[in-house]
């Protein structure tokens, strides 16, 4: 398997997401390898491709509870794998994505709320997080990651296969013969 390089040496550069859920629902993930959003929509997770990061932020520590937390509570990357379909209880059947987490520590989003670009300055900060799932940049990334002391050299995943130029075949023709 190849080794996973960091942020920026990627052969392919990665995108890097914000995802949103209760941290409760956040845990579940993290301890099976998976991420699921916007209540188990497919279309978000097909947005996010292999090797992207992702950093969940959590407004509550119980899906539909007020029980405010409002911490960054796992990040990890992508895995090569589509979006699947997974069986819960009651016919719900949500899509899911493989993601390989790293160790991290859950962090407030108070103490980055002035040095991420999505949130610096802006007294609606929390609005673009309905929306359950939305690209950042590199460098909010890597705020996020440091806070929460996640290294963004990941253990060895497999990364997405490079495009393969077509080489020249030899021809069918058949070999004229010199007269002689």
């Amino acid at each position: 398997m190849p080794k996973a390089q960091a942020l920026d040496s990627h052969p392919v550069t990665p995108k890097c997401w914000v995802a949103v859920a209760s941290a409760d629902h956040v845990r579940i993930g993290r301890a099976e390898g998976f991420m699921q959003v916007c209540h188990g929509k497919g279309a978000p997770l097909r947005r996010i491709s292999a090797g992207d990061w992702v950093v969940y932020y959590s407004p509550t520590e119980t899906f539909g509870a007020n029980d405010r937390l409002q911490a960054f509570t796992a990040i990890g990357v992508v895995e090569p794998a589509a979006p699947y379909q997974a069986e819960m209880c009651d016919g719900f059947h949500p899509f899911r994505r493989n993601v390989r987490w790293i160790k991290s520590a859950e962090t407030p989003i108070r103490l980055l709320l002035e040095e991420l670009s999505f949130s610096a300055g802006n007294k609606n900060w929390g609005y673009k997080l309905r929306f359950g799932l939305f690209e950042i940049d590199r460098q909010d990334m890597r705020k996020i990651a440091r806070a929460m002391g996640a290294s963004l050299v990941p253990v060895s995943i497999p990364l997405p296969p490079l495009p393969v130029k077509p080489q020249p075949q030899p021809s069918d023709a058949p070999l004229s013969r010199a007269a002689g």
